[in-house]
């Protein structure tokens, strides 16, 4: 190579060439992500209405937004707990008095001259408040007719009464049945003897 009378410069890490940006006049361009493509899209104008819509799409959601969203990831779960208490509440708390169970008994198995039998109907309940519709049919043929017995809530019990008199003498085999008829129909015999000599 020909001297030409100017030393070479070294080639070093530092003294590396640098070729400019080419760029046209009034553009700014700037590193990093940028403007989403759907951004671009949207935007195909200057810097600032890409900014403007830049700022469109990722604003931040208002209050109603958010709350929608909560909602709608809420509300499937929400909705089945509500089903479940309200059933759990029909159990407990809904619907119409239903009788379990009927049983009636005398006081005495034995009753004496001139004595009054004391029999007692007991119907069990599942404890909701309703009306029981009932009667007592005795073995000489006679009926008490329809009669009611009111239920309070929680009341699981209901105690309904026959006071039976006998006068004379002789030996009598007694029969007193109790009919609920409503809510349901079901019936109970009570027996026992009555003897005067």
């Amino acid at each position: 190579m020909p001297w030409t009378g100017r030393p070479e410069p070294r080639r070093t890490a530092s003294h590396r060439r640098t070729v400019p940006y080419p760029r046209e006049e009034g553009e700014l361009r700037r590193f990093g992500p940028g403007v989403t493509g759907s951004v671009r899209r949207h935007a195909p104008g200057g810097t600032a209405e890409a900014a403007a819509v830049a700022a469109a799409v990722w604003r931040e959601p208002s209050r109603t937004e958010r709350l929608r969203r909560a909602l709608r990831r809420w509300a499937p779960a929400a909705s089945a707990a509500a089903i479940a208490l309200a059933l759990l509440l029909w159990q407990r708390y809904g619907g119409p008095v239903a009788v379990d169970s009927v049983s009636a008994r005398p006081a005495s198995a034995v009753l004496g001259c001139g004595g009054t039998a004391d029999i007692v109907g007991v119907v069990d309940t599942n404890g909701r408040p309703g009306t029981l519709v009932y009667r007592w049919v005795r073995s000489d043929g006679t009926s008490s007719g329809r009669l009611r017995q009111k239920l309070a809530r929680g009341q699981e019990e209901a105690r309904l009464r026959l006071l039976w008199s006998f006068h004379g003498r002789g030996d009598y085999r007694a029969d007193a049945e109790l009919q609920v008829v409503s809510p349901s129909k079901h019936r109970s015999t009570a027996r026992f003897d009555y003897r005067c000599r």
